[in-house]
């Protein structure tokens, strides 16, 4: 069995491999320090299961987990923890597999024959018992099979068309299948609603101009491109753009 360690101290990185080393049933084939490198390690090597250590700066555990999910083929997971008290409830409570820090071997080798793949559902719910408030780094989409992960901080923005969402960034755009309704509820504090099938970064704003047939449209820094505005959102962008 594959065994992909994330943590982001190496003496616990360490800690973790000198356990599984006991263990020959087990071969560590990878160390990642944050969130980040472990999605990609997780898609690069496809191993069977990720010990993943939950705080870490940047996109921590529990996102990454959740873009490892996306996988075609996930592996599972077993969260590395600190936690304590309610923290723990919510673990238990969602069923999915967790170690308390400091780990020990007999515990280890116990999450290990009995680690799962948790859903969306689960990390959904985990997102929301231990993370209140806390937004993704990345957008996670697929592409030609492939996982991409778009950070946050680099779309330009989001625009509706049926059952899909084209995320406009600095290398591109992608498609994804996420509402722009539950978009808007997560990254609200940096991006506007502009139109019921588009969200622009606030950052992204030019300006706002009209167009030759008497509507009104936003002019996105730095590319130039012009998005419609909607009628009944004119007066939210030009109260925005009074604030630039």
């Amino acid at each position: 069995m594959k065994v992909l360690i994330v943590d982001d101290e190496q003496p616990a990185r360490e800690r973790l491999a000198s356990l599984l080393e006991q263990m020959p049933e087990y071969e560590v084939v990878a160390n990642a320090s944050n969130g980040l490198q472990a999605v990609r390690l997780a898609q690069q090597l496809e191993p069977d299961i990720v010990l993943l250590d939950i705080r870490m700066p940047g996109m921590d555990g529990l996102e990454a987990a959740s873009h490892i999910a996306e996988m075609e083929t996930p592996p599972a997971v077993i969260f590395i923890t600190a936690y304590e008290g309610h923290a723990i409830e919510a673990f238990e409570t969602h069923a999915v597999g967790y170690l308390l820090k400091p780990v020990r071997q007999e515990r280890l080798q116990e999450a290990l024959e009995q680690a799962g793949r948790p859903n969306r559902a689960q990390l959904g719910h985990l997102q929301d018992s231990t993370h209140q408030g806390r937004t993704r780094s990345h957008i996670c989409a697929r592409v030609r099979g492939n996982l991409e992960l778009i950070p946050v901080e680099g779309v330009h923005y989001f625009q509706a068309d049926q059952k899909y969402v084209t995320v406009r960034h600095d290398e591109g755009e992608v498609l994804i299948e996420e509402p722009l309704k539950a978009l808007e509820e997560e990254f609200g504090e940096d991006f506007l609603r502009i139109h019921r099938n588009a969200l622009v970064a606030k950052s992204r704003f030019g300006g706002m101009e009209k167009n030759n047939q008497g509507g009104f449209e936003v002019v996105l820094k730095d590319s130039g491109e012009r998005l419609e505005v909607s009628r009944r959102h004119v007066a939210e962008v030009r109260r925005f753009l009074k604030t630039l």
